[in-house]
């Protein structure tokens, strides 16, 4: 079958005049109702294009940050929708409500092609919920919108939630584009991945990549390590840290990675050179030093010039790069350098370079680069930290019957 978007062709022309329940991940960054990074909701558009070209009435279902199970105006899809249709270049209804009464007269006043944004899903305890049956019968209620179920929220693939998981139990369902261009990626990082690999971590702690650092140790052939969770790896060398995000219950942890990455001949690339300042902020004084002279009462806040270099020329050679955590606190200028210095070494790179998570794919927008540069960007970092740890992706696993 000939592959339209992710959806094949023969599932597209039996999509005509259906409600199709599209499951996105439009879990954008907002400044009041200003959206400042719309990456997700442009990830989203293809799908979405290529189902309302198919003659489907399009009912979109994705969240906004973590309301508490009830409506919050500041989580309110609102300025996504208004956003999404300035994407798609028509029109996007907008239903108040996830499954009252504005989401069943939004959806009953479609035509075919026409597209819907239902409010965010979490705004109804029962889309979290980890009791089946208060999360099933959400689940119900969203299913009776719609006659067809795509997922295409590769950043919730990895939640056991109703809108996820238990719709697609429910509902005749396929896998969206999006997603399924993000699990192809991945498993290019994971089966037979073209040599040399190099993963790049960064972000501030260490535990939040363990089970990708203890996965990939078999997998990689360099390790580079910035961010947050260097000073853990740092200490762990005997080394003075400061004032240096620390995690001291992962440092037997860590020590243990350094020697079987030995035993495995995996290089482990620590910076030799930190950006530190006295406190934290926009008028913080920067000044480099030695990674093994960091003063006592001094912030470690991005890996050094000569650390950037070493790392872009690790990355020089690489035929498959995997690249999740900024190297410093990109936000403020003084401490982007070394964020920059990744970004632009994987732009170089002669084989496949993806940027994984969040703050990786904010860091390489807010910075300037061009994203086509990149042989990808995910917009689903704990579900692609989770599926390169070798987990079960329940939103995954559901629609492989």
């Amino acid at each position: 079958m000939t592959a339209i978007n992710g959806l094949d062709e023969s599932f597209l022309q039996g999509v005509a005049g259906k409600r199709v329940l599209v499951r996105s991940d439009l879990n954008v960054p907002l400044d009041g109702t200003t959206i400042t990074d719309d990456g997700r909701i442009r990830a989203s558009v293809p799908t979405i294009e290529a189902l309302a070209a198919a003659g489907a009435r399009v009912v979109v279902a994705a969240h906004l940050g973590r309301p508490k199970g009830e409506p919050d105006p500041a989580y309110s899809l609102a300025p996504v929708a208004a956003r999404l249709g300035e994407l798609l270049g028509r029109r996007v209804a907008f239903a108040t409500d996830t499954v009252g009464a504005s989401a069943q007269e939004t959806v009953a006043g479609l035509a075919d092609g026409d597209v819907a944004l239902l409010e965010n899903v979490r705004f109804n305890a029962g889309e979290t919920s980890k009791d089946d049956a208060e999360r099933g019968a959400f689940a119900d209620q969203l299913a009776a919108l719609a006659d067809v179920f795509v997922s295409d929220g590769f950043g919730v693939v990895h939640r056991k939630q109703a809108s996820v998981y238990d719709v697609a139990q429910r509902l005749p369902h396929a896998m969206g584009g999006l997603v399924a261009a993000e699990i192809d990626v991945l498993r290019r990082l994971t089966v037979d991945p073209a040599r040399p690999y190099v993963v790049v971590l960064g972000g501030s702690k260490v535990s939040d990549k363990l089970g990708v650092i203890d996965n990939l140790l078999g997998k990689a052939d360099k390790l580079l390590i910035g961010g947050g969770m260097v000073f853990t790896f740092l200490k762990a060398d005997g080394l003075e840290v400061g004032q240096s995000l620390l995690e001291e219950d992962q440092l037997d942890t860590v020590r243990a990675y350094q020697a079987r990455a030995k035993e495995l001949g995996v290089e482990i690339v620590l910076p030799t050179d930190i950006v530190v300042a006295d406190s934290f902020g926009d008028e913080a004084s920067a000044r480099v030093v030695a990674a093994s002279a960091i003063p006592a009462g001094t912030l470690g806040l991005d890996i050094g010039p000569e650390s950037g270099k070493a790392f872009a020329a690790a990355l020089a050679d690489a035929r498959t790069v995997f690249w999740n955590g900024p190297m410093g606190v990109f936000e403020q200028p003084a401490f982007a350098d070394g964020t920059r210095a990744v970004a632009a070494a994987l732009t170089e790179v002669d084989g496949l370079s993806v940027v994984g998570g969040g703050d990786s794919a904010a860091a390489v927008r807010s910075l300037g680069f061009d994203e086509s540069a990149f042989g990808h960007i995910s917009t689903g970092g704990g579900a692609s930290l989770e599926y390169l740890e070798g987990k079960e992706l329940p939103g995954i696993t559901v629609l492989e019957d």
